[in-house]
């Protein structure tokens, strides 16, 4: 008599038994699995359809305006590190070189990284032991988390956690086997390593992931593992470069950010624990890491656990509160919990039982999931984008100025990018938006002049003043648009206008002269030059 079969070998029995046969038969036990996939596909959908991330528009928008040959940090003044603007550069050169625009070059490229993200996920997966439901839960979760930030597939921590992703379960790999080829590993960890260094905040990631490596492996096994040195030499690397390539970012970026972002719009510690989008991503985690830490688990999902904290104390320390913040607590969150109760069900069933409700219950995990993370912004505004007021403006822009050069006075990213990306028009501020100047006028104080003379200016107010004014009597754009709302308080009942505080200055006010057309949308004024 042969012995019975070990608790070990089950997955193998389950993944057979999963396997459907050939067919009219096959094809409808195939049909839950392909149906577990339409999560997915809805999610992308939304990722295709318009409006792009206001964010990833704006920084689209600068790295065309760097590839056309402005000077990054000079004459393009924005805070993020010059990481993502050299990935970005990517998808510009593209459209700079092929038929593609700019929207659609960066769509490709973000979806290349979707993809790789996914099949490298596939590869590690494939010879570790999985039961039937894990298999399939994993199948149609991996795609859905990868899609699931939706109107914000693209930002900085979506694509840190789209690679931090493969990277938790390379991670597992390393913990507990089998080995992972060195063309794979590396395959793995290096773009990790480029996404990890995206902000300063993510590295605390991969601190803790490598934490469960060396907790896990013991320190001789996982301190003779060249993968986490060569993602440090990656970011040694990057930051070595800075003084060389980039030498303005920390000359005169970073006392700006110092002096002005990052008290601009911010919230404190404790309260971002209580904002929205934060804290039901912390509770789930939090409810989740009871069950990720059993033994039971696996090193897989602890390390998914670990990319889930890190995410949320790069979210806490940034302390904005802003929904985009939560992607990576979001993605792995997701993972975890699909993967938790997976495998409490491949434990709890015979093999052959597990297989058969399989497909069924990774539909319904897939639907959950896709229906908790639904939130006010998606579906709904790529339905309805260009039928709503924010739509309208890149209605307008297409229809007044497309394809020209455009300068912009508001204090908002959103709608104005991704308005001007969908117009194929160009910003000629130097800023992505006013917020220098939002920062040099936080209060109204009492008896002061509504503006400053330009001797009493901040060096970063007379920057903005200076240049601002220059720039639009050297290249007049095709027009000028301003923010009827100028994100700085009244004075008593005078509203900060931004075309008399700039046509106080000789050079602008004699080229405001010849803008005489104004198309007047709800939250916008479009002024056109008439030659």
């Amino acid at each position: 008599m042969s012995p019975p079969p070990s608790r070990s070998a089950r997955p193998a029995e389950a993944a057979e038994a999963a396997t459907p046969p050939l067919g009219l038969s096959g094809l409808l036990a195939r049909a839950p699995r392909a149906l577990a996939l339409l999560p997915a596909a809805a999610f992308l959908l939304m990722v295709l359809a318009p409006p792009l991330n206001h964010d990833v528009a704006a920084i689209l928008n600068f790295a065309e305006r760097w590839v056309a040959g402005e000077r990054l940090y000079r004459d393009l003044i924005d805070v993020n590190p010059p990481l993502i603007f050299v990935l970005t550069a990517i998808p510009a050169w593209i459209a700079h070189w092929t038929p593609l625009d700019g929207v659609q070059a960066l769509l490709l490229c973000v979806l290349a990284c979707c993809f790789a993200a996914w099949r490298m996920t596939a590869r590690l997966r494939r010879d570790r032991a999985e039961g039937a439901v894990e298999r399939a839960v994993l199948d149609a979760l991996v795609p859905l988390a990868i899609l699931l930030p939706a109107y914000d597939v693209g930002q900085r921590e979506h694509l840190m956690a789209l690679f931090a992703i493969p990277y938790a379960f390379l991670a597992a790999r390393r913990i507990e086997g089998p080995p992972v080829s060195r063309p794979l590993a590396w395959a793995v960890s290096l773009p990790a390593a480029v996404g990890f260094a995206l902000k300063p905040h993510f590295l605390v990631v991969p601190l803790l992931v490598e934490g469960l490596v060396l907790l896990r492996r013991g320190p001789a096994a996982a301190l003779r593992d060249p993968l986490p040195w060569g993602m440090a030499a990656v970011w040694l690397l990057y930051l070595a470069s800075l003084p060389l390539l980039f030498p303005a970012y920390l000359d005169f970026v970073v006392p700006l950010v110092m002096g002005f972002y990052l008290a601009n719009g911010g919230v404190g510690l404790i309260d971002v624990l209580l904002t929205a989008p934060f804290a039901p991503a912390a509770l789930m985690l939090a409810a989740l890491a009871p069950f990720a830490i059993r033994p039971a688990a696996g090193a897989t999902a602890q390390a998914l656990l670990a990319v889930g904290l890190g995410g949320t104390i790069a979210a806490w320390v940034q302390h904005k509160g802003w929904s985009y913040h939560i992607v990576p607590m979001a993605m792995a969150g997701a993972l975890l919990a699909g993967l938790l109760a997976a495998r409490w069900m491949d434990r709890a069933l015979p093999p052959a039982r597990a297989a058969s409700v399989a497909p069924g219950f990774a539909l319904a995990v897939a639907v959950a999931v896709a229906l908790l993370h639904i939130r006010g912004e998606s579906p709904w505004r790529q339905i309805w984008y260009f039928d709503l007021r924010d739509g309208q403006i890149a209605t307008t822009l297409r229809r007044e100025v497309a394809g020209e050069r455009l300068l912009v006075l508001s204090p908002d990213i959103y709608p104005v990018y991704p308005a001007l990306n969908y117009a194929r028009a160009r910003s000629t501020l130097r800023t992505m938006n006013l917020w220098l100047l939002v920062g040099a006028y936080p209060d109204c104080p009492e008896g002061a002049p509504r503006y400053r003379e330009t001797w009493e200016m901040s060096r970063p107010e007379f920057l903005v003043y200076r240049t601002v004014a220059e720039d639009f009597a050297r290249a007049p754009p095709a027009g000028v648009l301003v923010a009827k709302n100028s994100g700085i308080p009244r004075c008593g009942a005078e509203d900060f206008d931004p075309i008399a505080y700039f046509s106080r200055h000789p050079a602008f006010a004699e080229t405001w002269r010849r803008y005489t057309r104004v198309v007047h949308m709800d939250t916008y004024l479009l002024y056109v030059r008439e030659d």
